[in-house]
């Protein structure tokens, strides 16, 4: 067992956050952690990772762990400073090794070159993949003037970087695009230590994770298998709770009125039937599940379009980022934005919104359309104002669906307890900071959205909950969004940034993706069967003497793994592997999918290091 926790116990204030949580994670496995805005997942992780000290119960640990938190602290100056220091156990490890072999120490070098062996010997190239793909900011950049997004990629490059044998991710996807996602769904995938995740990104909880833990109500739950299993397992178990807790609440009742009814005890059976009352009246009643409407309709009827993008070009000081973008809006229509990070998607936004001219086209509004806005940095609300003000804005009452509504019971709508209204809005977590805003978003009465990355910072329920509201709102939504899940379920339109200022519609993301596929060029079979030439050592080559090495060896590997995938796939197309049960079929498509990945990975290696000959 990597790590094992029991019965941790931590309160802030009078507010008890776990109350006798266990948690166990064994070498190579990787858990999402699940539960509810302010459940204590993040809690729970600072705790195992050391970084927070429970009240009660033991953690312990077999090695240190690497945590990426919400609001992560950066060290150094520069980015430069930050990645060198999540790489210093690999400059000791090589220090190490030096002087294991100047003191002729053989047994502790050996042991030392294979540590080396297995992680590698040259870390920059390492460091400056990690940094590509997560696009973390030029390492000369100041660490005090990077944006949140930026911060947040350069701690999840610095995570990945440390390679730790248990590694804790508190929300890893905020801030990057999909095809970032994409590829750290994949490194996840193959990473060799443990990983826990806590994330609301579906489709990467189905693909990494062996196993789900729920915190609930200040303990944890755990369900085996994928996130899909979790949640028909979970809805199974809730509803054998209820039914008990429905049995326990009317023999409370029956037993309470008996009492009542009854003379003072005085039999041994009385006196037993009593004790046990008692009992049933201190027994923890089941957690009830908090959950809120959001209905976001206003009647709003248009037969025409509502919002024309006529040839529109847009960017800053001469310098376009996208061009004649032809878009028409219809009620109705929720329409996904999607693209990388920095490629035009909020300057989009910025012009439908009349905030910034185009540099080309126009913007069609409909007259009675009325815009709507929730930006990715949740602006908008004042954070001096408390919460009843910044729902009320400053008024005791509010109109809803042309009801007059008091705040506090509004408030209460959007889950919001009593004992908050008077809490500023700057202390809020971001969960509920995007509650608030989903409510102010009730109120306006917009029939056109504008969301900016709206699942950011959202547990599952409020995600589901907001999923359902924009199915149902018959007014139109633009949603810049790398939710996968998101896009999938909700949009009926996928406007993609593709680059060099091409902006492309689609009818789904899975059109998009293979529009995108199609245009990559693709390698023949002949250049991936072509032997590798022999080729004297030289330092002009680009390659180094290890780097060499590996591309003499690389057509040898990718033919073992050629026959590993082609035996593979005979097995699952054996009629009599499926009659053994599912754990067999499970574990061949795991095989097949992490050879498949292996190989790509491969090719992908291959040509890199042809390119630099």
């Amino acid at each position: 067992m990597m790590l094992q926790a029991q019965e941790i116990e931590v309160s802030f204030g009078d507010s008890r956050v776990l109350r006798g949580a266990d948690f166990q994670v064994s070498a190579g496995e990787c858990v999402g952690l699940v539960g509810r805005n302010g459940s204590g997942k993040s809690t729970l992780l600072k705790v195992l990772a050391g970084a927070l000290e429970a009240d009660r119960g033991t953690v312990r640990r077999q090695t240190a762990a690497g945590l990426l938190e919400q609001l992560p602290e950066l060290p150094g100056n520069t980015v430069q400073d930050a990645l060198d220091d999540s790489i210093a156990w690999h400059t000791q490890l090589m220090l190490d090794y030096e002087e294991a072999l100047a003191a002729d120490e053989i047994d502790e070098a050996m042991r030392l070159q294979d540590r080396l062996d297995d992680v590698g010997w040259e870390f920059g190239h390492r460091v400056d993949g990690v940094c590509e793909r997560l696009k973390v900011p030029a390492r000369e950049a100041e660490v005090s003037v990077l944006s949140g997004g930026e911060g947040r990629r350069l701690a999840l490059a610095r995570a990945l970087l440390s390679t730790p044998d248990l590694l804790l991710l508190d929300e890893p996807t905020n801030h990057l695009d999909a095809e970032t996602i994409e590829w750290l769904q994949g490194f996840l995938s193959g990473y060799r230590g443990a990983v826990v995740l806590v994330t609301h990104d579906r489709y990467l909880l189905e693909a990494v994770a062996d196993r789900i833990v729920e915190v609930e109500d200040g303990l944890t739950i755990s369900y085996d298998g994928s996130y899909a299993d979790y949640l028909l397992a979970r809805a199974d178990r809730r509803s054998r709770l209820e039914k008990a807790e429905a049995s326990r609440v009317s023999t409370l009742a029956r037993e309470a009125a008996w009492a009542c009814r009854s003379p003072a005890a005085r039999s041994t059976r009385q006196k037993a039937r009593l004790k046990r009352l008692e009992q049933l009246r201190e027994e923890r009643p089941l957690f009830r599940e908090q959950t809120f409407e959001l209905d976001l309709r206003t009647g709003f009827k248009a037969g025409k379009s509502i919002l024309e993008l006529d040839n529109l070009s847009g960017g800053y000081a001469g310098n376009p980022l996208f061009s004649g973008v032809m878009l028409s809006v219809h009620a109705g229509d929720r329409v996904a934005i999607v693209g990388p990070n920095g490629i035009g998607k909020s300057t989009l936004f910025r012009l439908i919104q009349r905030e910034i001219e185009p540099m080309a086209g126009h913007v069609h509004r409909a007259p009675r359309v009325k815009l709507a806005t929730i930006d990715q940095a949740r602006t908008g609300l004042d954070p001096t104002d408390s919460l009843f003000e910044a729902a009320g804005g400053g008024a005791s009452h509010v109109e809803v669906a042309g009801h007059s509504v008091h705040v506090a019971g509004f408030l209460k709508r959007f889950l919001f307890r009593r004992e908050q209204l008077d809490q500023p809005v700057s202390t809020v977590s971001g969960g509920e900071r995007m509650r608030l805003l989903l409510a102010r978003l009730l109120l306006g009465g917009a029939n056109v959205l504008l969301l900016d990355e709206p699942t950011n910072d959202l547990d599952l329920m409020t995600l589901r909950v907001l999923e359902e509201a924009l199915i149902a709102f018959d007014g139109a939504s633009l949603i810049i969004s790398h939710d996968r899940a998101l896009v999938d379920r909700v949009c009926n339109v996928v406007l993609a940034f593709e680059g060099g200022g091409q902006v492309t519609r689609y009818a789904s993301r899975l059109q998009a993706i293979r529009a995108h596929e199609r245009s990559i060029p693709v390698v023949s079979e002949a250049k991936k069967a072509a032997p590798v030439a022999q080729k004297a050592p030289s330092n002009q080559d680009g390659l180094s003497w290890k780097e060499r090495k590996e591309l003499e060896e690389l057509p040898a590997r990718l033919e073992g793994m050629e026959a590993q995938r082609k035996a593979l796939e005979e097995t699952l197309s054996d009629p009599l592997l499926y009659k053994g049960g599912g754990d067999e079929v499970a574990a061949a498509t795991r095989s097949l999918k992490e050879v498949q990945d292996a190989l790509a990975a491969g090719y992908a290696r291959w040509e890199e290091l042809e390119s630099r000959q």
